[in-house]
């Protein structure tokens, strides 16, 4: 690929990862503040009705994303990045099962691989953007993430950041369809 389609795939998965980040906050912020009762809300009742549909989509965009970038674009992987798609690529799989089967405890097998996925991401993302080079877990002598090969958005979105929103957006998903179906 040439330079210039790369800038676009970033700028195109970079703007999903602000709108994933911005849906799933405000998601969060209606299911845990919203008033207490028998008030039904549009937003949550699409989310947990869809919320197979929308778990496997981010699922598929977060298997396919990362293999684009290190198969056709050649950014390699570092160790932590791998941890992640350890934790992601059963979860394609997880999704796409229980959307065929209409399975909606999913919820319960895909937390374990949710959180671990997303305590590494974490981990990962504190020491790109606020860690000394000199302690980065994978250092930028070998294959790093933290050679900034995607900064697009003044530098706030990056691989690490983009498998971030990803898990931060599945466990959204999650919340909402455990906590919001046994309200009302």
């Amino acid at each position: 690929m040439n330079q210039e389609s790369i800038h676009y795939l970033n700028l195109f998965l970079g703007v999903g990862t602000i709108a994933l980040q911005f849906f799933s906050v405000l998601a969060l912020l209606v299911l845990f503040f919203r008033p207490k009762g028998n008030n039904k809300n549009f937003y949550l009742d699409f989310i947990n009705k869809h919320f197979l549909v929308l778990g496997f989509l981010i699922t598929l965009f977060s298997s396919v994303f990362p293999l684009v970038y290190s198969e056709i674009i050649n950014f390699l992987p570092c160790y932590l990045c791998w941890w992640q798609r350890v934790f992601m690529f059963p979860l394609f799989l997880m999704f796409g099962v229980a959307l065929w089967d209409k399975d909606r405890k999913v919820i319960r097998y895909a937390l374990p691989l949710l959180c671990a996925g997303f305590l590494v991401s974490a981990y990962q993302n504190f020491f790109y953007y606020f860690g000394e080079t000199s302690n980065l877990p994978c250092d930028a002598s070998g294959v790093s993430c933290y050679q900034r090969l995607v900064s697009e958005f003044g530098g706030y979105i990056s691989i690490p950041m983009m498998a971030l929103t990803a898990f931060f957006g599945l466990l959204t998903l999650l919340a909402v369809a455990h906590f919001y179906k046994k309200e009302n």
